[in-house]
């Protein structure tokens, strides 16, 4: 069979089966089966045992559970009380006052938890129901949550991150110091709109809050000494060289335990279900990533990653129309499928035609999560949106279009990444030379 009618008969069979329900690692690792089967004459019993077993043989996936372990726990303490109590009486005098706590807390939460969804979760059991209490704009309070809540994809220690660098083979360490700055710039133009908006609609603001002594604001910011902690525990020990992302995981788990047992939450029902929580999070991605790697497996025998990069390569696209591209075909793929799937899914193809147009595979881990970032927000598949219809019970689709101006921020947040590359590489270049 020609390579280009296999690859699209393969992508067809791929869709039809994610179609009709079957897991994604199973749908992935079948369609590789089949690759296998048609192409070679090799058992593909023995190239999935070994496949598998390499990719999930690597020790930087063991910070994944532990990571995983480190946000379940958090999301069972007051921590989210603590931190809008914390930066309230800060942000209050902004133009748009407590609705950048939704963006702040969730920059913070990020840097603690790693996963998109928890964040989005954990900060919004709290924000959510104090901001329309206060008269906010719903409009705003979710769509700046549900904004604000991608960020934990980006800031360390970012699950996708970890899972893109074992798939790619890149270090897990400089991805997570290449995330800060772009982390922190989402946030800085989360909070230019919000400011914007609030300047333009003055009428739909609330009063503003009474303002507080200086001592009492003192006072409450103490509340965030635990997030505080548990940020120099795990990011300042990879960035300080006193530990791996693997040893820094463990740190966090620790300090998560020691942040619930000071909170009072730390009983046998909340570890327990932290526990089981965590360990069903982590064998999901490690079946993801287990089934992907048979299927680059798969690819490589076939020789379709190869044939495409050459058949991109004539076509003599610029490395902005090729980013261009991909950055529309990833934002299509995430209408349907979760960013740990969309990463895994597409890395053995992608990852040839990245390589060939001179692209840095670091800067274009930071991108890719960035434009799967904007995958969480975009209906029918956005997992921020579910997340967010279980705390509202608004239809997903309004959510959505709450959503619509912080994904075109994130689309501009894109288009500045690829135009300054060193937003991403200034930082890892400068701490690990």
């Amino acid at each position: 069979m020609e390579p280009t009618t296999l690859m699209l008969a393969l992508i067809g069979f791929l869709f039809v089966i994610l179609g009709l329900g079957v897991w994604i690692a199973v749908a992935l690792a079948t369609v590789g089966f089949v690759a296998i089967v048609v192409t070679l004459t090799l058992p593909p019993g023995a190239i999935l045992a070994t496949s598998m077993w390499q990719q999930l043989n690597s020790w930087d996936l063991t910070a994944l559970p532990m990571f995983i372990l480190m946000g379940d726990i958090l999301f069972r303490t007051r921590l989210s009380q603590d931190m809008f109590e914390g930066l309230a009486p800060w942000l209050a005098r902004l133009p748009g006052r407590l609705l950048h706590v939704n963006v702040v807390g969730c920059t913070i939460f990020a840097a603690v938890s790693g996963s998109s969804a928890a964040t989005c979760a954990t900060i919004g059991r709290i924000s959510l129901g104090e901001l329309k209490k206060r008269g906010y704009s719903d409009a705003l309070a979710i769509g700046t949550l549900a904004g604000s809540g991608t960020i934990g994809l980006m800031i360390p220690p970012s699950i996708i991150l970890i899972v893109y660098a074992t798939a790619t083979e890149q270090s897990v360490a400089r991805l997570f110091i290449a995330g800060i700055v772009p982390g922190l710039m989402l946030t800085a133009l989360f909070m230019a709109y919000v400011i914007v908006w609030a300047l333009l609609n003055r009428h739909r603001m609330p009063p503003p809050e009474p303002k507080l002594p200086l001592r009492e604001r003192i006072a409450k910011l103490r509340r965030l000494a635990p997030v505080v902690l548990l940020i120099v525990g795990v990011i300042g020990s990879i960035y300080g060289g006193l530990a791996s992302a693997t040893e820094a995981a463990a740190v966090g788990v620790f300090l998560a335990l020691a942040v619930s047992w000071r909170a009072g939450t730390l009983d046998r029902e909340t570890f327990s279900a932290a526990l089981i929580a965590a360990t069903k999070t982590s064998c999901m991605i490690a079946f993801i990533l287990a089934g992907a790697a048979f299927l680059t497996t798969a690819m490589g025998f076939t020789g379709i990653p190869r044939m495409l990069a050459e058949w991109i390569g004539t076509m003599g696209l610029s490395q902005g129309m090729l980013l261009l591209a991909l950055t529309l075909f990833f934002i299509v793929l995430g209408c349907f499928l979760d960013g740990i799937s969309l990463v895994v899914l597409t890395t053995s193809i992608i990852m040839p035609l990245v390589g060939a147009a001179g692209i840095d595979l670091i800067w274009f881990g930071i991108f890719i999560v960035l434009v799967v970032e904007m995958a969480q927000i975009t209906p029918p598949v956005g997992f921020n949106l579910y997340v967010l219809q279980s705390l509202t019970g608004r239809d997903i689709f309004r959510l959505g279009w709450y959503t619509a101006p912080f994904f075109l921020i994130m689309c501009f947040a894109a288009f500045l990444l690829a135009l300054f590359p060193d937003i991403a590489l200034w930082l890892p270049r400068t701490m690990l030379q």
